[in-house]
């Protein structure tokens, strides 16, 4: 069984878990842009303690959820958006939020992953690779 992508999964499992009222997960194989993306809901609030353990094989996180998740997945095609875009957010993204002030994109920037109000913050742009509210 070949995996196309590995944070689509990731997010998938997250979602289908939060469905069926879990309080924990397991997310494999892991890797480091997923544990980037679980420390954004982790900072975010969607997500509680989430650990490495290394199976010897790829490894896998255990997540511990909190139930705050509605919905959680990966943007595709991968968007590249400049600061001004994020300021002012073109339609192609406003789709994936429930409203203006629900819910975060989690992009990928030069200083790392984070949501897009902190790239807005830190005025930098960079590639929508998921949304979650």
């Amino acid at each position: 069984m070949t995996m196309q992508d590995t944070l689509a999964n990731a997010l998938a499992t997250l979602q289908n878990a939060e469905m069926r009222g879990r309080t924990e997960t397991v997310i494999m194989p892991a890797s480091k842009l997923i544990a980037a993306v679980l420390r954004v809901l982790q900072r975010e609030g969607y997500i509680g303690e989430f650990e490495y353990i290394d199976d010897g094989r790829w490894g896998k996180f255990r997540v511990q959820l909190l139930g705050r998740i509605n919905k959680v997945g990966v943007v595709k095609p991968r968007v590249s958006v400049s600061y001004r875009e994020l300021t002012r957010l073109p339609e192609s993204l406003k789709k994936y939020l429930a409203s203006r002030d629900i819910g975060v994109l989690i992009i990928s920037t030069s200083q790392g992953v984070m949501t897009h109000r902190e790239a807005m913050e830190k005025r930098i742009g960079g590639v929508v690779i998921a949304y979650v509210y």
